[in-house]
């Protein structure tokens, strides 16, 4: 009696079966996946992984990185950074740069990719590559040559403005606590928008074109299809482009450094240059001081991250209970 071969899902890549069903098993199917991945796993590991657990470590140390163990103080960075005024105001300036870029971000984007993924749009690619050009710039090249644009004197901006008679005389736009850090919000919106397309083109391509169809036979109009097909349908996405554009919005250490560096008065001073400058800049570094500025930093926009999600999933379980 012939025996039936293993089937195909359960040979390795080598072709013979698994040493066994369980995970030593699979691990050794597909060994040769692990190991291409292997040196990734080893940087990612070294560079990113590390250095985020030893933040916690050094959080509950007195070290300036100079010498070679820091001494142990307990809670006692913690206590301070609750405690001091430069903090809360870096973190509520890294807040109120996500407030109010990351609406404009997602609704921005939404409109754009709405318009983009019309097919009878022309040179619908060529806009795409053009708005997803800036992202692929360096943050800090940007960052320069925007001080350059917004330059008080000769910058264009300021060229442009008093030759128009929207102003009388130049401005010093990065110069003044009232308006540098809503003139980097612009360019970190234009500079991070195609990102936020590209997911929203995304979730686009996920409802199907028959939907469409259908509507307009009944006599849909373009309102109509965004209200009751498009709408509801990218709801789902919402949260999670929204929670990855909010993520990426709190980093913004190179832009701010290299057009504002935190001035003017500390007015554009976010939580990342305020751990560059306890850690490197100061004229005693404080690598635990900054550590703990992280840490705290850190759960706070976890504590955020959660609180939304929770939010839409309980408006979610309300909507279908209605």
């Amino acid at each position: 009696m012939a025996v039936a071969p293993p089937p195909v899902s359960e040979l390795s890549a080598s072709g013979s079966p698994p040493a066994g069903r369980g995970i030593a098993g699979r691990i050794w199917a597909d060994r040769w996946i692990y190991l291409f991945i292997l040196p990734t796993a080893i940087l990612y590991g070294m560079y990113t992984v590390w250095p985020i657990a030893a933040s916690y470590w050094y959080s509950v140390l007195d070290w300036n990185g100079f010498e070679s163990r820091g001494d142990y103080v307990g809670l006692a960075n913690y206590r301070e950074i609750l405690r001091d005024d430069f903090f809360w105001s870096a973190l509520g300036n890294t807040f109120l740069f996500a407030v109010v870029t990351v609406p404009i971000r997602v609704g921005l984007a939404l409109g754009v990719a709405i318009m983009l993924n019309n097919p009878r749009l022309p040179f619908a690619r060529l806009f795409r590559t053009a708005l997803f050009l800036p992202v692929v710039t360096t943050t800090a090249i940007i960052g320069i040559v925007m001080t350059f644009v917004f330059d008080p004197v000769g910058g264009p901006v300021n060229t442009l403005l008093p030759r128009q008679g929207i102003v009388d005389q130049s401005v010093n736009f990065l110069a003044d606590s009232d308006t540098a850090i809503y003139i980097v919000m612009v360019v970190h919106i234009w500079k991070w928008l195609g990102v936020t397309l590209i997911y929203w083109l995304a979730a686009l391509q996920t409802i199907p074109q028959d939907l469409y169809e259908a509507a307009r036979v009944d006599g849909a109009n373009s309102r109509q299809l965004f209200r009751g097909i498009t709408l509801p349908l990218l709801v789902p996405f919402l949260i999670i482009i929204v929670t990855l554009t909010f993520l990426d919005t709190l980093e913004i250490f190179d832009l701010m450094l290299t057009m504002t560096g935190g001035g003017p008065f500390y007015s554009t001073e976010v939580i990342d240059i305020f751990i560059y400058r306890q850690a490197f800049a100061s004229a005693v570094p404080r690598l635990g001081y900054a550590s703990a500025a992280a840490v705290v930093f850190d759960l706070a926009t976890l504590g955020l991250a959660l609180i939304q999600i929770l939010a839409v999933s309980y408006a979610r379980r309300a909507r279908r209970d209605m």
